[in-house]
């Protein structure tokens, strides 16, 4: 049995595992999958519109009858600063002129939407049992919104006092995120990228530190991550990596081949895609540009210039300018069906537990 059911009853899940919301790689599909292999399954909200989100969680609504997770990002909005985005430009011409484009052409700026009146109009319209937080929490007015609504809060801390931050304004669980995770950094009380800690040195400071229950993420992707996470105190885990390679991603098919081919050392943490820390399979801007560079505007203003460079790679199978965001156990990867791998890691890690207690 679980040494530690407070996430199971916390959120009505089976298995104390959440499936991370994966922006651009993942739709209902996987989150389907997720549930029906009996862990929360997520939805990340940050780079689509509300009806497309009300459209994602009604499909996954229709297809298994188990409780969902909305995610949402937390970010301070800067306006793009026209002499960094140009200066920025310039510092990609190169490639520009290798893939044929215009350097000059107009582009769409790149969306990635902080939490909002209409998001949580959102949430209060389709009550997902759990929401969650990037880059911190939303407005108290709209927190308190989400909470009336009957939504379990939760969010990602990168550091012991942002854990403490979150529990002082009342989430029901704090994602402590190692620096070993994919995607971006939830960094929100710090900017010093050198200091992240990973996550087992992390975790039981974390747990030490609040009182609600502690979500381990970050390199965790087979049974013996979780049952080491779960001796260090966790309550449950976020995998995210993992399902890369399930049949339900939405990774390209150069993506993929990335991922089959990558290991321990294919990650790295860059500013470049995005212009905030993230950590992703290392690509060939991030080798030649970063892996953190001065020169990457504001988030998310550095990927709009990107954009066409990624789309035109792409089209010739490259994925030199593809954030492909993974954690380091990128390696450990499956392509086994989302529900398959779920069950599979929640009875490798129920059977290693059982295991070490002897």
């Amino acid at each position: 049995m679980w040494p530690d059911r407070r996430l199971i009853d916390l959120f009505g899940i089976e298995f104390p595992i959440v499936q991370a919301p994966m922006a651009g790689v993942q739709d209902a599909d996987i989150m389907i999958g997720a549930a029906e292999g009996g862990a929360l399954a997520s939805l990340p909200c940050a780079m689509i519109s509300p009806e497309k989100a009300r459209e994602q969680i009604n499909i996954v609504r229709q297809r298994v009858s188990a409780p969902v997770n909305m995610n949402y990002f937390c970010h301070t909005t800067v306006d793009a600063d026209p002499a960094r985005e140009a200066n920025w430009r310039k510092r990609l011409s190169s490639y520009y002129t290798e893939l044929g484009l215009d350097p000059n052409a107009d582009i769409n700026a790149a969306n990635r939407a902080p939490f909002d009146e209409a998001m949580c109009a959102l949430v209060e319209e389709l009550k997902p049992e759990v929401v969650s937080f990037h880059f911190g929490l939303p407005d108290p007015a709209l927190l308190k919104r989400i909470k009336a609504a009957g939504c379990r809060v939760i969010a990602s801390a990168t550091i012991v006092k942002e854990a403490v931050w979150l529990e002082e304004r009342g989430v029901d669980a704090v994602i402590a995120q190692g620096a070993e995770a994919g995607g971006h950094r939830g960094m929100f009380l710090t900017e010093d990228i050198a200091t992240q800690p990973g996550l087992f040195a992390l975790l039981p400071q974390v747990v030490d530190a609040v009182k609600v229950p502690v979500i381990a993420a970050g390199g965790i992707a087979d049974g013996r991550g979780i049952a080491a996470a779960f001796a260090l105190g966790a309550a449950g885990v976020q995998i995210g990596t993992a399902y890369l390679r399930t049949p339900e991603s939405k990774v390209s098919g150069p993506g993929r081949a990335a991922l089959a081919g990558a290991s321990d050392a294919s990650t790295v943490i860059t500013n470049v895609m995005t212009g905030r820390p993230a950590r992703g399979v290392i690509n060939r801007v991030m080798r030649e540009v970063g892996p953190v560079s001065p020169d990457a505007p504001a988030f998310p203003h550095s990927a709009t210039a990107l954009g066409p460079l990624k789309a035109a790679a792409e089209k010739l199978g490259r994925t030199d300018f593809t954030n492909l965001w993974a954690g380091q156990s990128v390696g450990m990867g499956s392509e086994r069906p989302a529900a398959e791998l779920t069950r599979s890691l929640a009875a490798a890690a129920l059977a290693r537990m059982a295991e070490l207690r002897g």
